[in-house]
């Protein structure tokens, strides 16, 4: 992708506290008169959220066959804060990690927790998603999404779990060394579509990379996350219209 996003979105993704709960944005919510239904009226900032054609999350079906390059992931352990910001538990991280396709670098910035998940695969909803946020050197966004089944106690979660903030607007800057790569399985074959942020401004042209093999995380893991953060904190699935998603 060579589209090179606002000024306030590369900014806000370089501030930390990623696109979410800031003060100069609009209040926003998952429920109620705040909630998506009415994102694209709430602020001028957020009418692409109601008029964007290429949204996200969508409904993953119908595949194209593609020869897709594969990913390249160099993630280091340098996340350098949790914030629990009302909406998801985040993790920011500080430079050094990043993640190729075809020698296009990405750098991560931020983790994201939703649940249930927001996109779906061939119409199935998973009970966890996490979405690492990158970036390059454009502007351009690359989203990495990675499904979570209930199963087996996942033991990356178990430590994130103990260090995120259980009170809205808190941030836990006493971290030990975290990397993402613990998220990861072992298979990074994936998806891959056009789409947005799935939160306010909704800004398009994001590159989505859903891997296709799903992690596991216990029932109490789910449930924990679900008790501190007020779930579910996930956008309501977006019309495809022509985009094709291919495999």
């Amino acid at each position: 992708m060579k589209i090179k996003l606002s000024l306030l979105t590369i900014a806000l993704l370089s501030s930390g506290c990623a696109l979410i709960n800031q003060p100069k944005l609009a209040a926003w919510a998952y429920s109620g008169q705040e909630g998506p239904k009415n994102w694209g009226t709430l602020s001028s900032d957020y009418t692409t959220c109601t008029t964007g054609t290429g949204q996200a999350p969508i409904n993953l079906s119908n595949f194209v066959d593609a020869k897709l390059a594969p990913l390249t992931v160099r993630y280091n352990a340098n996340a350098s804060d949790i914030v629990n910001n009302g909406h998801t538990i985040q993790i920011n991280f500080q430079r050094g990690s990043t993640l190729s396709i075809n020698d296009h670098k990405y750098e991560l910035t931020q983790l994201q927790f939703h649940s249930p998940s927001e996109n779906q695969i061939d119409g199935k909803s998973y009970p966890l998603e996490a979405q690492l946020t990158h970036i390059d050197k454009l502007g351009n966004l690359a989203v990495l999404s990675i499904m979570f089944s209930k199963g087996m106690e996942n033991p990356t979660l178990k430590d994130i779990w103990a260090l995120m903030p259980e009170k809205s607007g808190a941030i836990n800057k006493q971290l030990p060394a975290i990397s993402a790569k613990g998220l990861l399985p072992n298979d990074l074959a994936y998806y891959r579509y056009n789409g947005s942020l799935t939160t306010p401004p909704c800004t398009e042209n994001v590159l989505w990379l859903v891997l296709k093999q799903p992690l596991t995380a216990a029932a109490g893991q789910i449930e924990h996350f679900g008790h501190i953060i007020d779930t579910p904190n996930n956008r309501p699935l977006q019309a495809r219209n022509a985009r094709k998603i291919l495999k």
